[in-house]
């Protein structure tokens, strides 16, 4: 039987070769990979606000088109513990980044710094990013408002088209984009101090998963009066299937039968957890703040704690659109990265490598806080029923 090499090991394979290339690899060979990456880079610069528009105005109406006062409920609540998990990785990074990374300060190369790209095609976007996402809103809205028909499926087409970018080229060409990010950095000797950061963030980002677990099941066993450490041994099978599938959507049926076994009412968790798996993102938010505000230091980019909130704020939302695959929630956050944090090509180049090294625990930790929602949601509306 023919075995899948997934994302992460080509990612893994792609740092390997590039900081092993980087030793030995001639100048010309260089300036071949630099050159793909100046062109790929343009084409990411071309596609991200397409992808953020073609993603979060159709689902925006989808919402809106089924909304309800549970469908509110589960939103508030999926995005208020998406919002703690941002702003509370946020202040851990802030009080131990600091001593954690000291000494990995990077000054990370230009493309063209010692050798440049044979050519590079200017590929200009369309529309700016917050055009995008402000555009997205007021369609979305707006379709969700009027009921539209025909916008909806012209979006819902388009929509297809930009998760087909993404499957078909963008992911497939990451690890080629990474390697030839790892084989500049490795030419400039800056190599070890990345990899230092790399390791030190997987350890800090897997303790900071146990710990948002540990509170979201907490608030979801004061709801339901019930053991929050026995809820969370109940869904260690949906956490150890989404270490592997690397997808909350592939992921569905194993949390609902765990979410089931929860107590919750089989038509209430039928609803609460396909909806989870597209909205509640506390998992990928950890992910992208963390290792945003690591490469921001080791870059040097002095960043305010109000930009970091108004990225995290929007970021909440904006991600709500990341398709169901792996990488997807770091290509929705592309946008936000550059326009908001001012992150260039390099940068974001060491955020997707990052993030994908560490995408299973992120997905592991969105799907096994979908079951204290939904617990959450039912111990609510058990409670509001009990009140007529």
């Amino acid at each position: 039987m023919k075995r899948k090499f997934g994302l992460l090991p080509r990612v893994v394979l792609a740092i390997v070769l590039g900081v092993v290339c980087g030793c030995f690899l001639p100048g010309w060979m260089t300036r071949v990979a630099l050159t793909f990456n100046a062109v790929f880079g343009q084409f990411l610069e071309f596609v991200i606000p397409l992808l953020i528009f073609g993603l979060v105005a159709p689902g925006i109406a989808d919402l809106g088109r089924s909304a309800g006062r549970l469908l509110a409920l589960t939103a508030a609540l999926a995005y208020g513990f998406t919002l703690i998990s941002g702003f509370g990785t946020y202040f851990v990074g802030r009080a131990l980044f600091p001593s954690l990374l000291a000494g990995a300060e990077v000054t990370l190369p230009e493309a063209g710094e010692v050798l440049t790209p044979y050519f590079t095609i200017a590929m200009p976007p369309v529309m700016g990013v917050m055009s995008a996402l402000v555009l997205a809103f007021v369609l979305g809205l707006g379709m969700a408002y009027t009921h539209s028909v025909t916008l909806k499926s012209t979006l819902d087409d388009f929509k297809r088209i930009i998760e087909l970018v993404i499957i078909r080229v963008i992911i497939p060409l990451l690890p080629f984009y990474i390697f030839g990010i790892f084989l500049s950095i490795t030419q400039s000797g800056q190599v070890a101090s990345v990899l230092g950061v790399f390791v030190k963030l997987i350890v800090v980002i897997f303790l900071l998963t146990v710990v948002l677990l540990l509170f979201q099941f907490s608030v979801a066993g004061l709801a339901a009066r019930r053991n929050p450490l026995r809820m969370l041994r109940t869904m260690l099978a949906a956490y150890v299937t989404a270490l592997g599938t690397q997808s909350s959507a592939a992921t569905i049926p194993v949390t609902l039968e765990r979410t089931l076994r929860l107590g919750v009412r089989p038509e209430l968790a039928s609803f609460v957890i396909p909806l989870c798996a597209t909205i509640h993102l506390s998992g990928s938010m950890m992910k992208i703040t963390a290792c945003a505000l690591a490469v921001a230091m080791i870059a040097g980019l002095e960043l305010s704690a109000g930009t970091f909130a108004g990225f995290i704020l929007l970021l909440a939302v904006t991600m709500v659109a990341a398709p169901g695959v792996p990488g997807g929630a770091i290509m929705a956050a592309l946008g936000l990265l550059e326009s908001m944090l001012g992150f260039d090509e390099t940068l974001c180049g060491l955020m997707i490598a990052t993030y994908i090294a560490m995408d299973s625990f992120g997905t592991a930790t969105n799907v096994t806080g979908d079951g204290a929602v939904a617990v959450i949601v039912d111990a609510i509306d058990r409670k509001r029923r009990k009140e007529r």
